[in-house]
């Protein structure tokens, strides 16, 4: 038996031609002779599969093509060569397999429907997810019994005491940058002593926190949907409400709690380990001496800034959460639902807590806490 397809062209004394396939016509053995076919020329009046030792659809498919191509007639077909002609013989398509473009005027109206149309849904599912959350907090004040203290206690340490080294090392480097950038520019008008103001306000007010909320929408929402979202992808969170586990009591409250909780401490801890970096540049690059730069910011720092990043963080921190467990609970289908709605819920947590971030400071500035 010969390894690949073959065919050869037999002239006929009443003119035509007679077509001889041979050999096995797979899918894997028809290689080019396709294009060979192609270079076929003279009328072929038949078509003979006497020697084929094998078919299958795609074999078939190139014979009914030839049929087609030449009016030719197919003969020494055996039955499941004919079984394959039958149902492959009315397959070719005569329709564009691209449609056409449409125009622009028309194309974009209707993507821009579409999204509104999607925003409007999710914004009616992160609705109905709050209310799940509210029932089940009301259920949980009721029953406190029913409350995970373990778990909470659990996501403490992955929300808070796993993310202190690299919150610290960012914050560190924030605080480096800020003094170090804002000495440059204030040596300029000979003021070099305020970087001390700088640095304590700008991450006791803004930077801290924000930047704070950004590392644990990236390290701990991405978490929260990717393991609640594989959860439902393994059906344990049917599996849950099915012998009466609340999945909202047990994966969700526990990671909302623990999120808003961390980020008041992480947030106070990111503010100071800045303020320690721009204290180290102050007395290596400002002759400022370190503990100097720490007691004066008792004195250049309002009260009332602290306290903007405090009332700022759990906010910060119930978005970022809300946000990973809200998507993790959207996943359903395949696993690529899973990465979807993991990157969904990194970027909306970070959207959400920059537009955020201008509301309060424009809220706290109308207060006289600018």
């Amino acid at each position: 038996m010969s390894e690949f397809a073959q065919f050869s062209v037999e002239e006929e004394a009443g003119g035509g031609a007679v077509l001889a396939l041979s050999g096995p016509w797979l899918l894997s053995t028809i290689r080019d002779v396709d294009q060979r076919l192609a270079s076929i020329e003279g009328p072929i009046a038949r078509i003979d599969l006497t020697a084929i030792s094998e078919i299958d659809t795609v074999g078939a498919w190139l014979a009914c093509r030839l049929t087609r191509q030449h009016g030719a007639q197919i003969v020494g077909a055996s039955a499941r060569a004919m079984r394959l002609l039958s149902a492959v013989e009315n397959c070719e398509s005569e329709h564009e397999f691209e449609p056409p473009t449409e125009p622009f005027w028309l194309r974009i109206p209707r993507e821009m429907g579409i999204l509104v149309g999607k925003g409007w849904q999710g914004a009616i599912g992160v609705v109905g997810f709050l209310g799940q959350i509210l029932i089940a907090l009301g259920t949980l004040i009721r029953h406190p019994s029913r409350f995970r203290g373990k778990a909470l206690v659990r996501q403490f340490e992955l929300v808070g005491v796993e993310a202190l080294p690299i919150i610290g090392l960012m914050s560190f480097l924030i605080g480096i940058v800020i003094a170090q950038q804002g000495s440059v520019q204030l040596e300029q008008f000979g003021a070099e002593a305020l970087t001390i103001n700088l640095v304590g306000r700008i991450t006791l007010r803004e930077l801290g926190v924000l930047m704070t909320a950004i590392m644990v929408a990236g390290r701990s929402g991405s978490a929260f949907a990717a393991q609640i979202g594989t959860m439902k992808l393994t059906e344990e969170v049917d599996a849950m409400r099915t012998i009466g586990i609340s999945p909202v009591e047990a994966l969700v409250i526990p990671r909302i709690l623990a999120c808003v909780l961390m980020m008041l401490l992480l947030g106070f801890y990111a503010s100071v380990v800045a303020i320690v970096g721009g204290a180290v540049v102050g007395d290596l690059l400002l002759g400022i001496p370190f503990w100097t730069f720490l007691e004066r910011i008792k004195d250049v720092v309002p009260v009332h800034d602290l306290w903007v990043g405090l009332i700022k963080a759990p906010v910060f921190g119930l978005i970022v959460a809300l946000a990973g467990c809200y998507h993790g609970m959207q996943v359903k289908g395949d696993s690529e639902q899973v990465g979807l709605r993991t990157t969904m819920a990194v970027v909306s947590a970070i959207f959400a807590v920059i537009v955020l971030d201008a509301f309060f400071a424009v809220f706290f500035t109308e207060v006289g806490w600018g």
